[in-house]
């Protein structure tokens, strides 16, 4: 869908408020960064499933950092609200093994 398209939208194509520019439902990738760990993958998707029970944990790049000491997530959501992805940083950026969410 292009930018065009988002402005010509009608609010039966997508919900979306006046100050967001997000058109919801929409994937969205969020990338979340830890030490790694042998449960940092399953932490996170456990995480990122209680709020967005749709989550399929395939939906999941990982990469190492050089040395190996740092594991980079990129996982992407169904975003339905706005509320929906601030609780899922919220909930994401106080979880104790996760250091970063961008």
């Amino acid at each position: 869908m292009t930018n065009q398209d988002i402005s010509q939208a009608s609010p039966a194509d997508a919900s979306a408020t006046p100050d967001s520019l997000i058109v919801y439902p929409s994937d969205f990738p969020i990338k979340v960064m830890g030490a790694t760990h042998d449960t940092f993958h399953d932490t996170v998707v456990e995480v990122v499933t209680q709020h967005d029970p749709t989550f399929h944990p395939g939906r999941v790049e990982i990469r190492p950092s050089s040395r190996g000491n740092y594991t980079a997530l990129t996982v992407t959501v169904t975003a339905t609200s706005r509320e929906q992805l601030d609780n899922l940083y919220r909930a994401l950026s106080g979880h104790p093994m996760i250091k970063y969410v961008l």
